[in-house]
């Protein structure tokens, strides 16, 4: 299954605030007697269509496509330690993911296109690879092209403006905002996930595939 490329607001009325996917926010309706449109009562969905959403959201969000997600479920596995967390760490790691963390990028999908163009260094060497693992003391730096640094500014500029808490800085990250240059000071903790979800649905999808 390849990465979702359609209209984004389409998904976030099925699923509910995706910030990794967008900012764009759903309006909810209301009627003349001042209720919520969708208030309409809906059949109760079985266990499977609940692990399945579930699992949509993580992919949507983080913008992964179907292969990659089951190749993340699996490496998790291998790993000791709670599979469900395992697997967030392993997303929340990827660079796409850690430049919008920084709030470099308005929405991962941005992330990966600024990664993809060359315009990220790891360790002074670059990286356009979106979904390359980011490791404990992995400084990240930025192309010295006029373009790459005006673009970088222009998000961090429309991110400070933003009222939104999803690019609040973790503890796992710092960045310098006057050398541009940023560091991974350790693995993401659970307390630092920002996407909300129950991961341990994800992996119960997954049993019968990983």
């Amino acid at each position: 299954m390849v990465r979702y490329r359609g209209p984004r607001l389409k998904i976030i009325k099925r699923f509910g605030d995706l910030p990794g996917l967008t900012r764009k926010v759903v309006l909810k309706k209301h009627n003349a007697q001042g209720k919520e449109t969708g208030d309409q009562k809906t059949p109760k969905a079985s266990a499977y269509k609940i692990r399945l959403n579930e699992k949509q959201k993580l992919r949507y969000n983080y913008g992964v496509t179907e292969s990659q997600l089951l190749r993340y479920v699996r490496e998790a596995r291998r790993r000791k330690g709670l599979t469900g967390f395992l697997l967030m760490q392993l997303l929340e790691m990827r660079l796409d993911n850690i430049i919008f963390r920084l709030g470099l990028a308005p929405t991962i999908p941005a992330a990966r296109q600024i990664v993809n163009h060359g315009h990220v260094l790891i360790n002074k060497k670059r990286v356009n690879i979106p979904s390359f693992q980011c490791r404990p003391n992995d400084s990240i730096s930025f192309s010295a092209k006029p373009k790459a640094i005006a673009l970088i500014k222009s998000n961090l500029n429309q991110g400070e403006n933003a009222t939104s808490n999803d690019n609040v800085l973790n503890s796992h990250l710092e960045f310098d905002q006057k050398l541009l240059t940023g560091k991974i000071l350790n693995l993401v903790k659970r307390k630092d996930l920002r996407f909300k979800i129950n991961d341990m649905l994800v992996i119960e999808y997954y049993s019968r595939l990983a």
